[in-house]
């Protein structure tokens, strides 16, 4: 089943085209990789995808539900859950109070709170207590993966997901995200950390200045770059960037 669609999805900011006419399709059961240099039209792509940012021109499908902003957006939703780059919680929420909050928002039953027990563990939260203001970006991150896992929605978005996170948390996460994919789950994440990216997804876009320059499977990223290599040789050659990398190394040695 394809859970996201998108067909010409173009975005403008004045005069600036931040996400330029792009097609994207992503199937269930897939952890999709999407990347690209700061500011290629990333988190914009995601903003559009999630409803937050409407989109100027083009088609958008999210799980069967042809340009759902804003009509059907409660509706849809409440079928994905978003992780932003940045963690955004109302600051004097206590830790319980903002997770407590997330269950009345979307009426979850025993099952789903049985599973924020575990995975507050697994995550090793011991800080409930404690205001959202008093929390460092690991602990905030931490506190918004559980909200978004517990559901289990059918579509998770995730923007730099790991950033924050210690060593043993990051490994859970991916660990866990590769396992609902399993189950048919669809991830669509972001990451400058392109190891990751290369082990998880099943597919990758790369986009660049608001443009997808290559998709596919890895085999078929190498394919198009004309070249093997890891994912970090493709990503510095389909973005040009590597023969800068190597003006730049040897002017550093002068």
């Amino acid at each position: 089943m394809v859970t996201i669609k998108a067909k010409g999805l173009t975005k403008r900011f004045g005069d600036f085209v931040a996400v330029d006419h792009i097609d994207l399709e992503v199937k269930s059961g897939k952890i999709f990789a999407f990347l690209g240099p700061n500011g290629a039209g990333k988190t914009t792509t995601i903003k559009m995808l999630t409803g937050i940012l409407f989109h100027d021109e083009g088609e958008l499908e999210i799980l069967g539900v042809r340009n759902p902003y804003p009509d059907r957006e409660i509706e849809v939703k409440k079928r994905f859950g978003l992780i932003p780059e940045e963690p955004r919680i109302y600051p004097y929420f206590k830790g319980y109070e903002f997770l407590n909050f997330i269950m009345a928002v979307y009426e979850v039953d025993d099952r789903v709170e049985q599973r924020m027990k575990e995975l507050l563990e697994a995550f090793n939260i011991d800080y409930l207590d404690k205001y959202v203001s008093d929390m460092s970006h690991g602990m905030k991150q931490k506190l918004l993966l559980v909200s978004v896992l517990m559901r289990e929605p059918e579509i998770m978005f995730l923007d730099e997901p790991t950033v924050g996170l210690d060593a043993k948390s990051a490994k859970i996460l991916k660990l866990y995200l590769q396992r609902l994919a399993q189950e048919g789950k669809t991830v669509f994440m972001t990451t400058h950390i392109l190891e990751i990216a290369e082990r998880m997804a099943d597919e990758i876009a790369i986009i660049n200045k608001g443009k997808i320059i290559a998709q596919g499977t890895m085999e078929e990223l190498r394919e198009q770059a004309g070249t093997e290599g890891t994912l970090e040789d493709l990503f510095l050659k389909l973005t040009g960037q590597e023969e800068e990398i190597k003006r730049i190394v040897e002017e550093l040695k002068e």
